[in-house]
């Protein structure tokens, strides 16, 4: 998707963005952004995401993997029956977001998108203007009842069929204090069985000292990260049955090597895993 005013070469051409974004402030969404090739960002964005890099040198392939994986999990997903998804964190628009995935593959699917970073909703604001079947929602996902409770949400989604729940990439911008087991459970009971779970986030039993890196640099972000141990994100499935082959480095979890999904499990950096709620 391509914006007036703003390209890679005058990516700080920012007469289109909407009042009151501080652009002094870097945000993860549009670093993620960086990552991937997208053009959605600004300087300090940019600076933040060198920083980023030099802490963890592969972060561009941990940022694809993790991409893959949420492709992998959507296409499955609709494979077993389910037409309706739920995104959060969703982030800024770049080619293969969720409704492209699923309205491929099953043009009645539905998506909701969240995210609170304002280009990120700018965008997908526009990117989804003439489409019925996809929105966004402007929202925190540490405030469950905001995104449940949200008019776009309810219009949409029918929570008496199965749903997929979508949080890929992430839960490490969650803290602990906002009681994460509790935030998923939320989410959970809100939807009906036979809905998945599918998630992934960044860990420290992978690349332990990049990580380590990794967290410092993003202390100075709006966004700093919590990794989190194999076992605490496992738990975090509770009430879900996990798919095979359960929790495992983004490159382990089905990999489809005719899109090169494959790479070495151990510079994966992120856990993932898809769970069918009970």
């Amino acid at each position: 998707m391509s914006v007036p005013g703003m390209d890679r070469a005058g990516a700080d051409a920012t007469s289109w963005v909407p009042d009151g974004i501080d652009l002094e402030r870097p945000s993860a969404a549009r670093l993620y952004d960086y990552l991937l090739g997208g053009a959605h960002n600004f300087a300090h964005d940019r600076e933040l995401a060198e920083r980023f890099i030099k802490a963890q040198p592969n972060a561009r392939e941990i940022a694809r993997h993790n991409r893959s994986f949420l492709r992998r999990s959507v296409l499955m997903l609709v494979e077993r029956g389910v037409r309706q998804f739920l995104d959060l964190g969703s982030g800024i628009p770049t080619v293969g977001n969720v409704h492209e995935i699923a309205q491929t593959a099953d043009p009645t699917s539905r998506v909701v998108y969240v995210d609170y970073e304002e280009v990120a909703y700018a965008h997908s604001t526009l990117m989804l203007a003439d489409n019925p079947l996809a929105t966004i929602v402007q929202a925190d996902l540490t405030r469950p009842q905001d995104i449940l409770d949200a008019p776009q949400t309810r219009e949409l989604l029918d929570f008496d069929q199965p749903i997929g729940l979508l949080m890929a990439g992430v839960f490490h911008f969650v803290p602990p204090e906002k009681d994460p087991a509790a935030l998923v459970a939320r989410y959970r009971d809100a939807i009906a069985p036979g809905s998945y779970l599918a998630f992934s986030q960044f860990t420290r039993d992978l690349m332990p000292a990049e990580m380590d890196r990794v967290v410092e640099v993003m202390k100075s972000s709006r966004d700093p990260m919590y990794p989190r141990s194999l076992a605490e994100i496992t738990a975090l499935f509770a009430g879900f049955d996990l798919e095979e082959p359960g929790v495992v480095p983004t490159a382990l979890w089905r990999p489809d090597l005719g899109f090169d999904d494959g790479g070495d499990p151990n510079r994966a950096g992120i856990y993932a895993g898809v769970g069918r709620k009970r």
